[in-house]
């Protein structure tokens, strides 16, 4: 069938429809055909069936007459046991029974067969039925021959006339299937035409939507959407190339500086600082490139943590170990254990963000609360700072976003805290929302995490 996967789809559509148109009229001939020759034949059978009855009533009333009474082309004797002819129809044959005689033992009452009609001097099939009658000592048997040759010939014409349409027909089927196809299939050929021009970059990323809501116009949506998602993946994906290519270049312009002054200066180098220096910057380095590698395998996909990390995490712990990194940080470790489960790390991290930022813009104070909130549990940090304005605390949360206020760029900061909160505590399947303080200004962090 290699062929046929060369075809066109048009092509082959076209074929597919006109083998089922072929096969469809086709059988709905045959089926035709077949049921008025029955039917045909059922009412040669009924109409001999009666003219039989007719004459058995006569024989039984002692009233034959001669000749017996029958349609025109209708032959009917009555045959006694001995095989005898005792009355016939105009142009029946007086010596010679319709049937053999075997033939006539074989039939019951009421019952009939087919014979050839050239027998009895007629064209074509002859349906023969007997009928009994007479007293029980001494029956006959009424033998009536119906031909069919009449009901044939109109049987015929039918057969003659539908292999005469038929080809005609589904040629004109065909065609009609060939132009309905290609009128359906013209918005998908509008559909490869415009997506050749967007590969040849000859027009912009947007499919022509067709007018029908059908199949294809939702198609069309579909791709459209598709493609809107991919540009905006790419335009993120070089946004976020740039923005870490900026952020990287900033610690090795430093690194590159002191060493080449180092390098210039030798004797007046301290070197003991200049190591510290370094560390510094390296340090800043693999801290960006650690928070880079978490959000690009954020983009790969996942969604969850893997159940063999998981594990069961009493948060107010956890809280107190991160929290005992910041001096300046007021917390009170809860009275009951607060669990959910989770990556331990993946949580501190959490937390350890949340802490960098506030401590980084907070006037006076920091304050890291953990409670219950209905089937959830409730990390809170606030602190005194500037705040955020409620325009821009859902901005916050792209990567490399820096406000121009107080929160903007500083020693430390890269603007990735936030973006890896907001994906760490999604893997966990929970939610961060930033919020005002009371009484302002000031900024407030609520992590809502699963109970365990």
């Amino acid at each position: 069938m290699a062929w046929l996967r060369r075809l066109s789809l048009r092509a082959r559509l076209l074929l597919v429809s006109v083998v089922v148109l072929f096969v469809g009229l086709a059988g709905g001939g045959v089926v035709l055909v077949a049921t008025m020759n029955y039917a045909l034949l059922r009412t040669a059978n009924e109409e001999a069936l009666d003219t039989a009855t007719a004459v058995a009533e006569l024989v039984n009333e002692d009233t034959l007459s001669d000749p017996l009474p029958a349609a025109p082309g209708v032959r009917v004797q009555v045959v006694n046991a001995q095989d005898k002819v005792l009355a016939v129809s105009a142009g029946a044959d007086r010596l010679v029974p319709i049937l053999y005689p075997d033939e006539m033992n074989a039939l019951g009452n009421r019952e009939g067969q087919f014979i050839p009609g050239h027998r009895i001097g007629f064209d074509g099939r002859v349906r023969v039925v007997m009928v009994l009658a007479g007293p029980a000592d001494a029956p006959v048997r009424v033998l009536v021959a119906r031909p069919t040759s009449d009901l044939t010939q109109g049987l015929h014409l039918l057969r003659t006339t539908l292999l005469l349409t038929f080809p005609a027909l589904v040629a004109l089927l065909a065609l009609v299937a060939w132009r309905v196809v290609g009128a359906t299939l013209r918005p998908v050929e509008a559909l490869r035409a415009g997506a050749e021009e967007i590969t040849g970059g000859a027009r912009s990323d947007r499919l022509p939507v067709p007018d029908s809501h059908d199949e294809i116009h939702r198609l069309a949506v579909t791709l459209n959407g598709m493609l809107h998602r991919l540009d905006a993946a790419r335009g993120r994906q070089r946004a976020f190339v740039a923005d870490a290519a900026h952020e990287l270049r900033s610690p090795l312009t430093n690194m590159r500086t002191e060493l080449e002054v180092a390098q210039r200066l030798p004797d007046t180098t301290d070197w003991p600082a200049l190591a510290d220096d370094l560390l510094t910057d390296v340090d800043r380095l693999s801290r960006l490139v650690d928070d880079l590698l978490l959000l690009a395998r954020a983009d790969d996909g996942s969604t969850r943590v893997e159940e063999r990390r998981m594990e069961t995490v009493e948060l107010g712990q956890l809280l107190g170990e991160v929290a005992a990194r910041y001096p300046a940080v007021e917390y009170e470790r809860p009275a009951v254990p607060l669990r959910t489960r989770g990556e331990r790390d993946a949580l501190g991290r959490v937390v350890g963000n949340l802490l960098d930022n506030a401590v980084r813009h907070a006037a006076s104070s920091v304050r890291l609360t953990v409670g219950t909130d209905g089937a959830y549990q409730l990390i809170s940090v606030s602190d005194d700072g500037p705040g955020i304005p409620a325009a821009d605390r859902e901005r916050v949360f792209d990567r490399f976003t820096r406000l121009d206020d107080a929160r903007a760029r500083d020693a430390g900061g890269s603007g990735l805290g936030l973006a890896i909160v907001r994906e760490l505590v999604r893997r966990h399947r929970g939610t961060v929302v930033l919020r005002g303080t009371s009484p302002p200004p000031g900024l407030r962090v609520d992590v809502r995490l699963p109970g365990a």
